[in-house]
């Protein structure tokens, strides 16, 4: 079995793998979100949405490939095979919409949101991280799984009751499929997977560029 490093502290992510058989080390980047997004968009002279996500699922990925490189020998992360790291937002009318600053925020976005559809991105960037004598290719590829997600059209009670559970605060676009936020949202058009956190076909594809078989990874 190949060890899988996931550059991410969501425990969504990390529950959708393990559902799937996969139990990943986990470690977490440290990266400025902000400045990484700044910093790219000067580059290329703006960012669409769907790339932004891939740029920080990049960024992450990266961030803790260094501090592996850092790190004494002999932590258990260094039995990871291959990492990746990953990043979500939701794109509404052409704005993107990461996590709420706050509990007024996330109530103004679900005003916006209810009863219409948003685009959610999520960004995938895989490391390999083999040794060249154990068919390691060094190579870093990515790719982004987008999903139509639409939303129910909640009266203001309900807005009010799900941002005091707390839930909307902590996640990409303010709310859930899998967990409290599963009753407001109607239908999805894509990969399930991609708007809780990680696309589980998109990664199985990833691998497979990188010459490993997704069951290779399964505990």
């Amino acid at each position: 079995m190949l060890r899988l490093l996931l550059a991410s502290r969501s425990p969504a992510r990390l529950a959708t793998l393990r559902a799937a058989g996969v139990d990943p080390l986990v470690r977490v980047s440290g990266v400025d979100e902000d400045a990484v997004l700044r910093d790219a968009a000067a580059e290329r002279g703006g960012l669409a949405p769907v790339d932004a996500v891939l740029v920080l699922a990049r960024a992450k990925a990266e961030e803790v490939v260094r501090t592996l490189d850092a790190t004494a020998p002999g932590t258990p992360e260094d039995d990871a095979a291959l990492l990746v790291g990953c990043d979500s937002m939701l794109e509404l009318d052409g704005e993107v919409l990461g996590k709420p600053a706050d509990a007024d925020d996330a109530r103004a976005r679900w005003r916006a949101m209810r009863g219409r559809a948003g685009v959610l991105h999520t960004g995938h960037w895989l490391v390999d991280l083999r040794p060249a004598d154990a068919g390691g290719t060094g190579a870093a590829v990515g790719a982004t799984s987008s999903t139509v997600v639409h939303f129910a059209d909640l009266a203001d009670d309900e807005i009010d009751a799900y941002v005091a559970s707390g839930e909307p605060l902590h996640v990409a676009g303010a709310f859930t499929v899998d967990g409290l936020g599963g009753p407001y949202v109607e239908r999805i058009e894509g990969d399930h997977h991609g708007v809780v956190g990680i696309s589980l076909p998109l990664v199985r594809s990833l691998l497979r560029e990188v010459g490993v078989a997704w069951h290779a990874l399964r505990a």
